[in-house]
């Protein structure tokens, strides 16, 4: 591996060097001051070698990684990862939609901090708020347009969990079908592929929720993400939330991508 000397002794691949400053260009880190063996670890391995092994365009990296950020509950890292977002061509509203799909996920107390830092970040750059909307339902359609959307994702699946739920239960399919699906999976600003796979990097950085990965696992073959994609994608997320949680997720696609 060719090596970049710095001043400061970290050795940076030179790849490392040039994936890292297309998302933070004249970054000055101040870990490699005080921290200089674990960023020298880090940037090798998350801007060289995971690259290294991916076909996403930097775009769709960033996006994967950033809702996996927020699954990760780390607000500080993802008020910086919003900046390399917008450097790489990630527009003001796909950083919403990517925020706004976690809220049925993660829950509004949680997503609550990352609207805040959204909004800073957006504001510190000169971007007006709030930004064009993207709904496409109202509460009058919301329920059937989840309903399509739900069954285009997931096929006859749906009938059966509304067959098989208690009668005291239903309302959490209809919540499922109007809420998560018709108020999010409706709107606008990312399509129906690029949205399940934030969905399923949400769910891989949460954790413990491995029914919910194969789910929507299959949702993403099911509207044309195939297995390279999905593995792709836990490659690319594996710096950031672990080798537990990667582990888990390769399971899980293994178990539900036979082919």
């Amino acid at each position: 591996m060719t090596n970049t000397q710095h001043k400061d002794s970290v050795r940076i691949s030179e790849a490392a060097h040039k994936n890292h400053e297309e998302l933070f260009p004249n970054h000055k880190s101040t870990l490699k001051v005080t921290d200089p063996e674990l960023i020298e670890v880090f940037d090798n391995f998350a801007f060289d070698e995971v690259i290294a092994e991916s076909k996403l365009d930097s775009k769709t990296r960033v996006v994967l990684i950033l809702a996996s950020i927020i699954g990760s509950q780390a607000v500080s890292e993802y008020r910086v990862m919003v900046g390399a977002a917008l450097n790489v061509g990630v527009t003001p509203i796909e950083i919403k939609e990517i925020l706004y799909q976690s809220v049925p996920y993660v829950g509004m107390a949680k997503a609550f901090d990352f609207v805040h830092a959204t909004n800073e970040v957006m504001t510190s750059r000169g971007i007006q708020l709030p930004l064009q909307g993207q709904s496409t339902t109202n509460p009058e359609t919301r329920y059937d347009k989840g309903l399509a959307i739900q069954k285009a994702v997931f096929g006859e699946s749906i009938d059966q969990m509304y067959e098989r739920s208690p009668k005291d239960q239903l309302h959490i399919q209809r919540f499922l079908s109007a809420n998560c699906f018709g108020d999010y999976y409706t709107r606008n600003g990312v399509d129906i592929k690029v949205r399940e796979l934030i969905t399923l990097s949400i769910l891989i950085a949460l954790g413990g929720v491995e029914s919910q990965i194969k789910g929507h696992i299959q949702g993403n073959l099911n509207v044309g993400n195939g297995k390279d994609i999905l593995l792709d994608l836990i490659t690319q997320l594996l710096p950031w939330v672990g080798y537990p949680r990667t582990l888990n997720a390769l399971k899980c696609l293994n178990e539900v991508a036979t082919k």
